[in-house]
């Protein structure tokens, strides 16, 4: 908690259907997408820059808040960092117009039970505001066609 993390992965971990056997991505039901990639050099880059991790971040339409949920959606995505809501929107908005996508998170607290009191909101803005403090020249230094 208090840190940042850089998607190299933005998905949508609960865009499907649950069956018997389990649960069934979007992809396997034979319709669009559930993963985007942000270009791995800005996301190297970035995350050099602020100190951030890098991993999945999942979009979900419903906040995670129990373990056995959290477990799952560990399974499911075991490189993921961060669970989110508006990723994924944001990378198809992208896709769709052919531009770049980005996700940085701040840590507030712990994907799984929800216990406001562990919340460290202060701590992840304070993060947040020091990342983006060294983003300009990464960013405009980047080239989207170096990779």
């Amino acid at each position: 908690m208090g840190s940042l993390v850089v998607a190299d992965e933005v998905v949508a971990a609960d865009l499907g259907a649950e069956t018997a056997e389990g649960f069934v991505p979007v992809t396997e039901l034979g319709f669009g997408t559930v993963r985007h990639e942000p270009p791995a050099d800005l996301v190297r880059r970035v995350a050099e820059a602020t100190g951030a991790r890098t991993g999945a971040v999942l979009t979900v339409s419903t906040v995670t808040g129990t373990a056995a949920r959290a477990a799952a959606l560990q399974e499911r995505h075991p490189t993921a960092l961060a669970e989110a809501m508006e990723g994924f929107g944001v990378a198809e908005a992208a896709a769709a117009h052919g531009v770049p996508v980005l996700e940085i998170r701040a840590i507030s607290n712990p994907v799984g039970p929800r216990d406001r009191a562990a919340w460290r909101i202060a701590d992840a803005l304070a993060a947040l505001t020091e990342g983006f403090g060294k983003l300009t020249p990464v960013l405009e230094g980047w080239n989207r066609h170096d990779r």
